[in-house]
């Protein structure tokens, strides 16, 4: 074949095979103005709420993402924000949820539902809250919001919901530093028990570990030989949990060596206890 011919005809295919690209691209940016129908804001709004009556929760919050996206101005964007972040909630996709709740909050500091919003970004933290094994960060941020929507709104609804889970949450933590001071009584580790412990005393105070934290610190300061602080420990325990199976414990390790539980105003236990207990 001449080459000129074979030019020829390769520059046709090369237009030809342009002119095919050009009409694809042009036919899907088509099919998207099809797929981009600016639809009435009630419209939009109602049909999330279907999906959300029919369980559809991740349809529904999509569909409320879309009245915001496609009518940012309307009274139906602001309820649309946090129905969205209800939605992620109930379909357990809960760091969606926190961050719709959040933005809502940002964005409307004084509207009426913002206790709400509060309260969504709290329990989707509350619902994260793993084993006592596992990392407790989750548990920790879950227990500043909840404070933090109670003292914004203590008279709310919402807040007496939120007391319950901060007391729940404050034990799953006193959980865990007992889970850790155990494991460094067992390994002998007894100064880093001890710290363990006393943090239950003066942040967990009202949590149900409490007796065991006292009992554990009976038998640490023995084991490292301070009487006193084993003596001051035990008298708290007794005094505040007579009938306690931990102080009897903790009665038999002191009365094992010759002691007693003694109250000692020198020790920590002594200095604060009027203000724990």
């Amino acid at each position: 074949m001449p080459l000129a011919l074979t030019y020829r005809r390769s520059s046709i295919l090369r237009a030809l095979a342009c002119a095919l690209t050009m009409s694809v691209f042009l036919a899907a940016c088509a099919d998207d103005e099809d797929v981009y129908n600016e639809q009435p804001v009630e419209d939009l709004y109602n049909d999330a709420m279907d999906e959300l009556l029919d369980g559809s929760y991740i349809d529904a919050a999509k569909g409320f993402d879309e009245v915001e996206r496609q009518h940012p101005y309307s009274v139906w964007a602001t309820r649309a924000q946090i129905m969205a972040a209800y939605a992620y909630y109930e379909n357990n996709d809960y760091d969606e949820s926190i961050i719709s709740a959040g933005r809502f909050i940002k964005l409307h500091p004084g509207h009426r539902d913002v206790a709400y919003a509060y309260y969504l970004n709290a329990v989707s933290y509350y619902e994260q809250i793993s084993d006592v094994a596992r990392d407790q960060q989750i548990t920790e941020l879950a227990l500043l919001s909840l404070e933090e929507l109670v003292r914004r709104f203590p008279d709310s609804s919402y807040s007496r919901d939120a007391r319950l889970k901060i007391d729940l949450t404050r034990d799953h933590l006193a959980g865990k530093e007992m889970s850790i001071g155990r494991y460094y009584l067992k390994r002998t580790n007894y100064v880093a028990a001890v710290n363990r412990f006393r943090r239950v005393i003066e942040r967990f105070q009202t949590t149900s570990h409490v007796p065991e934290a006292l009992h554990r610190l009976v038998e640490a300061y023995l084991a490292l030989g301070v009487a006193h602080e084993a003596q001051a420990a035990a008298a708290v325990l007794g005094h505040n949990f007579p009938g306690s199976e931990w102080y009897i414990d903790s009665y038999a390790l002191l009365e094992g060596v010759d002691l007693r539980p003694a109250a000692d105003e020198d020790s920590w236990i002594g200095r604060t206890f009027d203000s724990i207990f």
